[in-house]
């Protein structure tokens, strides 16, 4: 979620778990990527670190004895995508799309780089199954697409939809109108039948909708009280959005989300500039 390496990760730490059909998800700590496995091949997504993919990357060949086909790229952050020469090294193709190649490449981040991008939308076919990309815009760091992997019907998202927890402390690298906007596409889409995510829970639709009510009325309590005035300590102190106080993380994190979007109503929209806004 942040622009970090993840810290390298006990064996103990690492598990594979089933999560429909030929999916599934990869877990290193608090971090999870997705991969399906086909007759043809396997397709692995967000390889996280140097460590946890050498260990994917073994596990694999040793469970299910298929070349590793396709490695894909979330996004950008680099707490996500280290580690991919582990998989191009020996052969996999790797898919992002165009703003984060272009990020990773200027910024010299050590990992392999794409060898297909895309703009909006893109499909690679494995065997008999597919996966289905899509961008939506701005929303967490660059290049952050949606994966639906199908037939199973499994959508992989990282870092702007969280399920069961509260989105990460300050918000840094978000876009919050863009979160919204993008859940909100992902919601009108064709229903999935299981969401995996980068970070916390696998969900359901209506887990999805719920993350977007809780932004939603997170943006809205803090945009209200900076049109009436109320100071970042004002709203930090009056503000409870206690319908989502069982999300993990609400009391520590509630406070600092309040100030990320503050942040970002005067870094991106200017409300510090506002003459109708009495200070």
């Amino acid at each position: 979620m942040i622009s970090h390496a993840a810290p390298a990760q006990n064996e103990s730490e690492y598990a594979i778990e089933p999560v429909k059909d030929n999916v599934y998800r990869f877990s290193a700590g608090p971090y999870h990527s997705a991969f399906m496995v086909t007759d043809a091949g396997i397709f692995v997504t967000d390889p996280i670190n140097r460590d946890a993919a050498r260990w994917l990357r073994d596990t694999l060949a040793e469970r299910f004895d298929r070349p590793i086909r396709y490695l894909a790229y979330s996004h950008n952050h680099v707490d996500h995508v280290l580690g991919g020469e582990e998989f191009a090294d020996a052969g996999a193709q790797v898919i992002a799309h165009t703003l984060a190649d272009e990020d990773l490449r200027l910024t010299r981040a050590p990992t392999a780089y794409a060898d297909l991008t895309f703009d909006d939308t893109l499909t690679v076919t494995l065997g008999n199954s597919r996966v289905e990309f899509r961008y939506y815009g701005a929303n967490n760091g660059r290049g952050s697409v949606s994966m639906r992997f199908m037939p199973a019907n499994v959508l992989f998202v990282v870092d702007w939809i969280v399920l069961g927890r509260m989105p990460y402390k300050t918000l840094p690298g978000y876009d919050i109108q863009g979160m919204m906007r993008s859940t909100r596409a992902v919601l009108d889409e064709p229903a999935f039948d299981c969401f995996v995510g980068g970070h916390a829970a696998m969900g359901s639709r209506d887990d999805v909708a719920r993350y977007l009510s809780y932004l939603e009325a997170l943006y809205a309590a803090v945009r209200d009280g900076m049109l009436a005035g109320r100071s970042l300590s004002e709203l930090k102190a009056d503000i409870r959005l206690d319908a989502f106080a069982d999300l993990a993380q609400y009391e520590a994190w509630l406070p600092e989300n309040i100030e990320g979007v503050h942040h970002t109503l005067n870094d991106m929209s200017y409300f510090d500039r506002r003459p109708d806004i009495s200070r």
